[in-house]
């Protein structure tokens, strides 16, 4: 190919430098097959992830090569793209690139941007969190089967409170599941719904399935991050490609499929065909109440729990146990 090559894109012309530069080497896909992959999924995509803000992870080198996260669209980018003031934990703001339309996911893909970390937010109202993203997390010696039968049960669950959950692969070792909200909770009271629900979890499967944050507390068993839903966070998002050397998706699935995928097998060469056959799986979401949580969170706080450990970069919170991990706490003095 050329050093470059203009595509049209929601009505604006795009320059792509250096198209035929390997990105993902497993197969030798290009920066150009990662623009041809967008274009093929554009509609889905928009669909779950348009007018949220983005974490930008670029690979310029490609999947094997330097990365950085970034959070700011530099002052040379075009003065079309849309942009949005976000806040990180520690109070600092920065301009974040919307998903407005497919010329912004292009120009980032041209950028070496592989992979788009996406907020549980919509432009303009960012107060308001529009999705609960239960992130089921392996531990170690856990394996794809484990965290099948974890996302059936935290979906047996959510069907008992009347909330229904749509699951999807992570692109990596993990599954996602989410929950379209209605319009009414901020981010707080969206983590202490996911908080309530990986607790009750665990309760009812405490063999297989934990909500402790401490690594060393989990031991074999599938951790239910719950801090994935703190305000200011972001998961990566669906059918965005991971920076792996396989260009592996993370594809929404139907329930279904779950006993017979194989992630590894979710690729940027395989999921347009999948999408082309058989449609998006995600297509008819409908906002759901995460009132029973809620309520399930008050009882908790109620018992005598005081709220789950948030992540260090987080300001200390109210009713926040010590954020030490247990093996390193003080222990009491001895009495006598």
């Amino acid at each position: 190919m050329s050093e470059s090559v203009e595509i049209e894109a929601a009505g604006r012309v795009l320059t792509i430098t250096n198209p035929a530069k390997v990105y993902f080497s497993r197969r030798g896909e290009t920066k150009w097959d990662l623009v041809r992959y967008y274009e093929s999924v554009a509609e889905p995509f928009f669909r779950v992830n348009g007018g949220r803000p983005l974490l930008l992870e670029r690979y310029p080198d490609g999947a094997s090569g330097k990365s950085w996260f970034q959070k700011r669209v530099p002052k040379s980018a075009p003065d079309w793209l849309h942009t949005v003031e976000v806040t990180t934990p520690n109070g600092t703001t920065s301009d974040a690139l919307v998903a407005h339309d497919l010329a912004h996911v292009l120009w980032a893909v041209n950028q070496g941007c592989l992979g788009f970390h996406v907020w549980p937010n919509t432009v303009p109202d960012l107060r308001i969190a529009d999705q609960l993203r239960i992130d089921l997390d392996p531990s170690p010696g856990i394996g794809f089967g484990e965290l099948r039968t974890a996302a059936l049960r935290t979906r047996e669950l959510c069907d008992e409170l009347g909330i229904e959950t749509w699951v999807k692969t992570s692109g990596s070792r993990g599954l996602h599941l989410y929950i379209a909200l209605e319009p009414h909770w901020d981010g707080y009271e969206v983590r202490a719904a996911a908080v309530a629900l990986a607790r009750e979890l665990e309760r009812r499967h405490p063999d297989d399935i934990t909500a402790h944050w401490w690594k060393e507390e989990r031991g074999r068993r599938v951790f239910v991050d719950y801090n994935q839903n703190a305000p200011h966070k972001t998961v990566f998002g669906a059918w965005c490609v991971r920076p792996k050397v396989g260009a592996q998706v993370s594809t929404p699935l139907t329930w279904d499929e779950l006993d017979t995928v194989v992630p590894e097998d979710l690729t940027i060469a395989t999921v347009p065909a999948r999408l082309a056959e058989y449609g998006d799986p995600w297509e008819h979401r409908t906002p759901q109440s995460i009132e029973p949580l809620l309520r399930m969170s008050e009882r908790d706080l109620a018992s005598g729990l005081m709220d789950a450990p948030w992540p260090p970069q987080y300001p200390k919170m109210p009713n926040e146990p010590p954020r030490v991990q247990p093996s390193r706490a003080r222990k009491p003095a001895p009495e006598g």
